[in-house]
């Protein structure tokens, strides 16, 4: 079972009262692909979610066997669950209940629906309908897959509300909120209620520690770790300059990947930099995209003293 879906399942399993049923199911319809006056499509490969689905649109909704499931087998292995509610009347009920623009259907994030008590449930909602975690042992990486933009842009300012700096991008006609480093991740995932996925993580990331740390010492004296060191402050030293003036979100994303990277990890080497990004790269590819930020950083340390002395 990978992570993501080990998460899903956890998520199922602790949204059991009356007022987190209501706003994880507001969000799973609001940010699934399929979703109009005349269709409501929700799909997923966890088969835990797909049950959770149709018994969360029983309970919220009072009725029974409201969602039509088909269930089609992948030549790959495991199968894609697509839930439908065939039903107009619930298909109203739903759009009147949510306050979703009826013919328009504007995808907005009603708040004063969610309530202080059960935004997290509405968070779980939408990364059980377009949310997505990496395996914790290859990298950390957390998203949800937005199909609408001002959806998206709603989603993030949620996020940031609640103390997660969430990172927005776009991404083959998606909006893409992500979250990048282990700390976050784990926030979010305790807040959602996924507390033993966060423990897991929490596990792998001590295990990796350890493991770094044993193959630092095993493959590096001293000197080569005193130097990897000196160059990783020097290199921080630049990328917090950066974050300080221009911000590193204005940075190209190739620089700002390897920049995280090195805050999170200051004694990895170059070599080792290279193989965490996601698209890995050799020792003088994670070199020459740390000397472009230190030439960035440099550029903006001679135009504040030119700033300065003409002042």
């Amino acid at each position: 079972m990978s992570f993501s879906h080990s998460v899903k399942k956890e998520l199922c399993s602790v949204i059991t009262d009356k007022d987190r049923k209501y706003c994880c199911l507001y969000g799973m319809l609001l940010f699934c692909r399929n979703f109009s006056p005349d269709q409501i499509v929700f799909q997923t490969e966890n088969g835990q979610v797909s049950e959770f689905f149709c018994r969360l649109a029983d309970d919220v909704l009072v009725g029974k066997n409201i969602v039509s499931v088909t269930k089609n087998e992948k030549k790959s292995g495991g199968a894609l669950y697509s839930l439908s509610i065939p039903s107009e009347h619930f298909r109203e009920e739903i759009i009147y209940r949510y306050r979703i623009s009826s013919r328009t259907l504007i995808h907005r994030i009603q708040e004063d629906i969610i309530g202080n008590n059960s935004v997290y449930a509405f968070i779980a909602g939408a990364f059980l309908s377009c949310g997505s975690v990496t395996e914790p042992i290859k990298e950390y990486h957390l998203e949800f897959a937005v199909p609408y933009y001002e959806l998206a842009q709603d989603l993030t300012k949620l996020l940031v509300s609640v103390g997660i700096n969430a990172k927005y991008t776009e991404r083959k006609n998606m909006y893409v909120i992500y979250l990048k480093g282990s700390e976050a991740i784990e926030d979010l995932l305790t807040l959602m209620g996924a507390t033993m996925s966060s423990i897991d993580l929490m596990n792998v990331k001590i295990y990796k520690d350890v493991r770094n740390k044993a193959n630092r010492i095993a493959n590096c004296d001293s000197a080569n770790i005193e130097r990897t060191l000196r160059a990783s402050d020097k290199q921080i030293a630049d990328i917090e300059y950066i974050s300080d003036t221009i911000g590193l979100e204005n940075l190209p994303e190739d620089l700002i990947n390897i920049a995280e990277l090195r805050m999170e990890f200051p004694e990895m080497s170059l070599r080792e930099l290279g193989e965490a990004l996601d698209k890995p790269l050799g020792r003088s590819g994670a070199n020459h995209r740390l000397k472009r930020i230190s030439e960035i950083a440099e550029k903006l340390r001679e135009e504040r003293n030119s700033n300065e002395q003409d002042g």
